[in-house]
């Protein structure tokens, strides 16, 4: 009704589904209604994900890294982070998880397409906003003497 507190009906649905497998979870700027983390394990082997497995190999996960810190970042600026060509497939199975997506044109002769995180990415990784993503350590070049 009018003038209820939305804060109160989401704290009153929260007490509701205590002790349930599923939980109302505050995620990317808004709310989502999920199963529990405990509950992981018997839901990945009961559902066939197919294709939207979100499984990633080191070299994707380093992309996906490369591209929610240093966002918008076009390929030219991954392959000067990972000192080679980031292929067009690797990126494309990020696009089709719908964890990237294309953002403003680089200001790079050409104008090449750079790319950006989406709410899919801040929701797969329980994240409010990329401010909530963990620092990074700056490594001196001087500390990798050893």
């Amino acid at each position: 009704g009018q003038g209820v507190s939305v804060e109160m009906v989401i704290d009153d649905i929260q007490a509701e589904l205590t002790g349930r497998p599923y939980e109302l979870a505050q995620v990317a700027g808004g709310w989502m209604f999920r199963t529990r983390t405990q509950f992981a394990d018997a839901i990945k082997a009961a559902a066939d994900l197919g294709e939207q497995s979100l499984t990633f190999t080191e070299m994707e996960m380093g992309v996906l890294c490369a591209i929610a810190y240093h966002q918008p970042i076009d390929r030219a600026g991954l392959a000067d982070i990972f000192g080679k060509e980031v292929s067009r497939d690797l990126l494309a199975r990020l696009r089709y998880k719908d964890l990237i997506a294309s953002g403003p044109r680089s200001p790079r002769p050409g104008a090449p397409h750079t790319f950006v995180t989406t709410e899919t990415f801040l929701v797969t990784f329980d994240l409010q906003s990329l401010r909530d993503l963990p620092e990074l350590e700056v490594v001196e070049p001087s500390n990798l003497a050893g």
